[in-house]
């Protein structure tokens, strides 16, 4: 349950988003990266570094305002940030040792959501069925 749960909360939130339409999809989206990039400040115990991660990914979001690739570049960087932690002992939850594992785990899920360009759940229907369509009208 440790290692599906944070793979479920990856999925749930791609789904929730995608409810949203663009632009406001992909622009929200840079504005939760931000929000996690700055996640571990008050207490992340690296330091500066905790400083110049943040710095870094509050650029990545702002060009993710833009670019759906930003934003799953920027979630990337935060799995990296979040395996960090993890092994330095210095949880997102305090009170959970596992809560930077789950981070990482269920940021690459996101991540894969947005490098496919953030697809809404309500296109996946219309892309059946223009395929179909396609195969019906193939020569």
């Amino acid at each position: 349950m440790q290692y599906l749960a944070p793979v479920a909360i990856g999925v749930l939130y791609a789904v929730l988003m995608s409810l949203l339409r663009e632009p406001r999809r992909r622009r929200v989206n840079a504005v939760m990266l931000a929000g996690a990039g700055a996640a571990y400040l008050s207490g992340g115990g690296l330091g500066a570094g905790e400083f110049a991660f943040t710095a870094l990914v509050t650029y990545v979001a702002y060009r993710g305002l833009e670019s759906w690739t930003f934003i799953g570049v920027g979630w990337l960087l935060h799995t990296g940030w979040d395996v960090v932690h993890h092994l330095k002992g210095n949880p997102i939850v305090p009170l959970d040792h596992g809560s930077s594992l789950g981070c990482a785990i269920c940021d690459p899920v996101i991540a894969l959501w947005c490098l496919r360009g953030g697809p809404s759940v309500r296109d996946l229907p219309r892309g059946r069925r223009r395929a179909a369509v396609r195969e019906h009208t193939a020569p």
